[in-house]
Parts: C-alpha cells; sequence; structure tokens
C-alpha cells in the first residue's frame, strides 16, 4: 500500500519518535511511505528550498494518490487537520483509510475531533507505548491485515 503519513512538521515535534516507529513498522510491512523524508531532523533545511505553493501541490498529489492515510496525532498541527479532513471528506468515494494515532498520555490536550472521531472510513487509538504502536500497525496495516 502507498501511505500518507501525517505528522508535525512545523509544531510540537514531540510524536515524532511514535512517526518514525510507524514509518518503520509500515515499512517492515512493505507499504511505501509517501512522507518519509517529514521525519528528519533537518526537515526545514531539506524543505527550504521548496515554496508553500510547491509544498502544498506535491502533498495534496500525495493524498490523492495514497491509499491511506496514518496521522501521528499527538501533537497540535493544522496541517494534520488538513490532510485528515481532506482524505476523510473523500473516502466515500475514494475508498481510502484514516488511521488516527495519539500518545494516550496527552490525550487531554489532543484535539476531541481526533480523540472523539468515530467515522466509518476511520480508525482512531490512543497508544500508551511505542510496543502497543506497533501492535496495532501489524493487526491493522500489516501483511494480511484488512
Amino acid at each position: 500500500m502507498t501511505i500518507y503519513l501525517a505528522c508535525t512538521v512545523r509544531g510540537n515535534r514531540a510524536g515524532v519518535t511514535a512517526a518514525r516507529t510507524i514509518a518503520a513498522r509500515l515499512e517492515r510491512h512493505g507499504h511505501h511511505v509517501l512522507t518519509r523524508h517529514l521525519l528528519r531532523d533537518d526537515v526545514d533545511d531539506l524543505e527550504a528550498g521548496r515554496t508553500e505553493q510547491a509544498v502544498f501541490e506535491r502533498d495534496v498529489k500525495w493524498l490523492d494518490a495514497c491509499d491511506a492515510l496514518v496521522a501521528e496525532a499527538s501533537g497540535s498541527s493544522y496541517g494534520v487537520g488538513f490532510e485528515v479532513g481532506y482524505v476523510m471528506a473523500r473516502a466515500a468515494t475514494t475508498g481510502q483509510r484514516v488511521f488516527l494515532l495519539y500518545d494516550a498520555a496527552r490525550r487531554s490536550s489532543v484535539s476531541r475531533l481526533v480523540a472523539g472521531n468515530n467515522d466509518s472510513h476511520c480508525t482512531t487509538y490512543a497508544y500508551d507505548s511505542l510496543a502497543a504502536l506497533e501492535r496495532f500497525i501489524d493487526a491493522h496495516l500489516g501483511q494480511g491485515a484488512a
């Protein structure tokens, strides 16, 4: 599968370790993670040569092309919210899936639109450890998973 991994780039990067765990697990299962480069520590420098419009156009193409969007949604990010909303608004037509993952310890600061999401095209999961996050990926996006 082609996966768009959404994570905070310019905001609070506290979830980047979890996002790296997600990406590694997805790749272990043979998935292609379009946004792998966003997990680098030097992501701002890496993206500095692109205009905001170029990033928008590239990312929307990737959102259109992905089979699923997996969002590490523990931090506050307008970009992640846009990406999730974009895919979810079209999911009934495109068949795309959304997986909203967040650190259970941060529940009180996670948007209620994330924690309470029960849309039929979305699976929301509060993880309490990186091992639990890996087990979730294995069960829902592993080889042979639905």
